[in-house]
């Protein structure tokens, strides 16, 4: 039963990152000392790779491709882990942190849970905070540094699973999540703006037109270094669609100076400026578009701007 592990992570709530996240104390002094973690060693190399990423990268959510579980009991490990982790690090992320919050999550059919150690030394854990049985870990303020992930197997039952971080809440397939105050970020997760659309392949009429005022308070450079202009905390528009063979275009049109900002199904992030006719107008063209959510947001190239405009959904034109 797992009922007694959830109830020793509910004692620990009053230690927790965020919402759903238990931290652990370490045992020990600092990271990477002999002796102090002595049923996982960090300083062996991650069995499913590495990667330095710095506040803003994209793709986001960035992907890994594992297998859970390890012969190690994670409750030796720090107060508060559960499940069965592997003696070395699954993943090293060498991490420059921002203004952002530092997520990590797993995606698996199987229970899952997640053993941290971070820059300071410092144990992370969580066993079932994101969708499902599968863990979903905030840091709110992350330091820079390594962070060495184990992905553990509850009950010792591994298998292929899907590691995820993100520092924009709810942008990978985990679900759920810390929706807490992001300084200078937008969230996903609020209702847009101007409502949702629900579209598939070869929809009539075709060009969509939804009217709406572009611009925001937050830098799109906070989102991705290759997006420009200011927009809302909130999406402008959610598109829910349906793929088929035919590209997916977005277009603005404004005689104000526009931008567009759009996070896709997969987690990327595709930034516009100027492509439009009008030439200060912006216009994108996704070539096979997945089927999924898409956040969008229609942003002035200036700030403290409101400025009256047009979004553009459709499959054969641009503006």
């Amino acid at each position: 039963m797992k009922t007694g592990f959830r109830f020793a992570l509910m004692i620990g709530a009053a230690l927790a990152l965020s919402a759903g996240a238990s931290v652990a104390a370490p045992q020990s002094g600092q990271k990477g000392q002999k002796g102090q973690t002595p049923s996982v060693d960090i300083s062996q190399n991650p069995t499913f790779g590495s990667a330095r990423l710095s506040s803003g990268f994209t793709p986001d959510p960035y992907r890994v491709d594992i297998y859970s579980g390890g012969p190690v009991d994670a409750t030796t490990v720090a107060n508060g882990c559960v499940g069965m982790v592997a003696a070395a690090p699954d993943f090293e992320l060498s991490y420059s942190a921002g203004s952002l919050p530092l997520i990590f999550g797993v995606t698996s059919d199987n229970d899952t849970t997640l053993v941290i150690n971070g820059p300071n030394g410092r144990w992370y854990c969580d066993d079932d905070s994101g969708d499902g049985t599968n863990p979903l870990m905030s840091i709110p303020d992350p330091q820079s540094g390594v962070y060495d992930v184990f992905v553990g197997a509850f009950g010792g039952n591994g298998g292929s699973a899907q590691l995820y971080i993100t520092e924009l809440s709810g942008n990978a397939g985990g679900g759920g999540g810390d929706r807490s105050n992001y300084a200078g970020a937008v969230d996903p997760f609020e209702a847009a703006n101007y409502g949702t659309v629900t579209l598939s392949a070869g929809f009539t009429p075709d060009p969509q037109r939804i009217s709406m005022r572009a611009g925001g308070s937050i830098d799109a450079q906070n989102i991705a270094s290759h997006c420009r202009g200011f927009v809302t905390r909130a999406p402008d528009v959610e598109l829910s669609y349906s793929a088929g063979s035919l590209p997916l275009i977005l277009s603005v049109e404004s005689t104000s100076d526009t931008t567009l900002v759009v996070n896709s199904p997969d987690g990327l992030w595709y930034c516009d400026d100027d492509s439009g006719n009008s030439g200060s107008n912006p216009s994108l063209r996704i070539e096979n578009p997945a089927s999924g959510t898409y956040d969008i947001w229609v942003g002035t190239y200036s700030s403290g701007m409101s400025q009256p405009a047009r979004l553009d959904i459709s499959e054969l034109y641009s503006n």
